[in-house]
């Protein structure tokens, strides 16, 4: 049965577990007498069709909506999948279980149990008849903030009652798309031969130098919130792991307090062995446009309830260079942006505004980006460095790396870090290390941007920004 549910009851005494509780069914587990199962549902509300008529049906969920019509009471009950509206009818339903449900406060947890009837007038064309219906939480009153949407609430309210927030179905949805983007990069690098990967949150040295570092106590030494798994990722092409992923949280303890930064974000990570930056942003286009046309293809209706028309976009990227693009920015501009300095806000809104979808930055300076970025050879003024972009902002950076541990020793020194703090990382570098690749994606900037979301903080479940560390 579709979306069935159970909760074990475990009898450790020996004894015989009871046959009922609060009139739910239960089940004998026949391989293991002690254990009782009771079912809590047997089909979520999207799994029921009209053409059901007459079958016996549990469903469980929220009391989203309760109209007492006098003559007839309407129960609307919502779960992860949507809504199915319970109709009681004055006359012919037992009066008790008419006065309970009329009593019920909003988003009370309820088990209700009865028979699918066609009615084109109901949500999805069906309506529940209950048998039974039994309140297994009471929700307090008033509420702290209301999940149907009708009363606005802003963003930090939102936030505050986050499990309040996500019952909104098209709050939900971003995060049934974000499951969906996560599956579908998850799909391509299985396809395409990567190893998933783990690599350490806790660290003794900054992945990029920098003070972008959350500082803990680790035991009797200072040690570090990874920035990023970079330094890890090219260790692992050094033992011969050849293409991996990963997808896992870095830190960054930056002041910035936009719509499109937090202090804690997850990142999607890939690393490829005898690759260089055009191999890589290859594969990162590809599995960009599988993204958005996996998410099209499956999530219609969670797309429909963000109001989204999904199309994926087209490959491949154009590719412009820095220079390319500091040309447009400076266009009209009062300050002009120097060759050499990073691009602002202003500079890659007026870029994308003229490029107009998905591009690829390419050829950055070599000052500007890490010291593991590989310079060119013939003009090593200009790096194999690259980032994704949105026509709105940022979404990825990658670079073909510096394999040569001569270079990468002297590439530190230039930045002004101490190499002895890397030793861990550059021993990995003296004894066979492949030429390689790869790049980081911003998970939470590719559904802001794929789905048209104000505040990166509308594709974060719990996030985690300079003024927010609860809940």
């Amino acid at each position: 049965m579709n979306g069935l549910s159970y909760l074990a009851l475990l009898d450790g005494g020996g004894r015989s577990p009871p046959l009922s509780i609060c009139g739910l069914l239960l089940y004998q587990n026949p391989i293991l007498p002690s254990v009782t199962f009771l079912v809590l549902r047997t089909h979520y509300s999207g799994d029921i069709l009209p053409e059901m008529d007459g079958s016996e049906v549990t469903l469980a969920g929220w009391a989203h909506e309760v109209r007492d019509l006098g003559g007839i009471c309407f129960l609307v009950l919502r779960d992860r999948e949507g809504f199915a509206q319970v109709t009681l009818v004055a006359k012919k339903v037992d009066k008790d279980l008419l006065e309970r449900v009329r009593r019920l406060s909003r988003e009370s947890v309820l088990l209700v149990r009865g028979r699918v009837k066609g009615e084109p007038k109901a949500p999805r064309g069906y309506e529940i008849i209950p048998s039974e219906i039994d309140l297994l939480n009471e929700a307090e009153s008033p509420l702290p903030m209301d999940p149907t949407g009708k009363v606005g609430a802003d963003l930090d309210t939102r936030l505050d009652s986050r499990f309040i927030d996500l019952r909104r179905p098209p709050v939900l949805a971003v995060f049934r798309i974000e499951s969906e983007v996560l599956r579908s990069f998850r799909e391509f690098f299985s396809e395409n031969g990567f190893i998933e990967v783990c690599t350490p949150k806790v660290v003794a040295t900054a992945t990029e130098g920098g003070t972008a570092l959350f500082p803990i106590t680790y035991f009797e030494r200072e040690a570090f919130l990874n920035q990023s798994p970079q330094l890890y990722k090219q260790m692992l092409m050094s033992a011969g792991l050849d293409r991996v992923f990963e997808i896992g949280p870095i830190f960054r303890a930056e002041e910035h307090d936009t719509r499109r930064h937090l202090n804690e974000a997850i990142s999607i990570d890939v690393e490829v062995s005898f690759a260089d930056e055009e191999d890589v942003m290859a594969l990162l286009e590809r599995a960009m446009a599988k993204a958005y046309t996996d998410v099209a293809d499956r999530c219609q209706k969670d797309l429909s309830a963000l109001g989204v028309d999904l199309a994926a976009p087209k490959t491949p990227f154009k590719r412009v260079t820095y220079t390319e693009a500091l040309k447009i920015a400076n266009e009209g501009r009062e300050n002009e942006i120097e060759w050499g300095d990073d691009l602002d806000t202003e500079a890659e809104r007026a870029i994308g505004s003229a490029i107009g979808e998905h591009y690829f930055m390419t050829e950055w300076p070599t000052t500007i980006k890490p010291y593991y970025t590989q310079p060119y050879e013939d003009r090593p003024e200009i790096s194999r460095g690259f980032d994704l972009m949105h026509p709105t902002m940022e979404l990825a950076s990658g670079a073909q790396r510096v394999h040569d541990p001569a270079l990468l020793v002297e590439k530190i020194r230039r930045q002004g870090l101490d190499p002895e703090g890397f030793e861990f990382y550059l021993r990995a570098f003296r004894f066979g290390m492949p030429p390689h690749a790869g790049w980081g994606l911003g998970l939470g900037r590719v559904v802001l941007t794929m789905l048209g979301l104000e505040n990166i903080r509308d594709a974060v479940l719990f996030p985690r920004d300079r003024r927010r560390l609860v809940p």
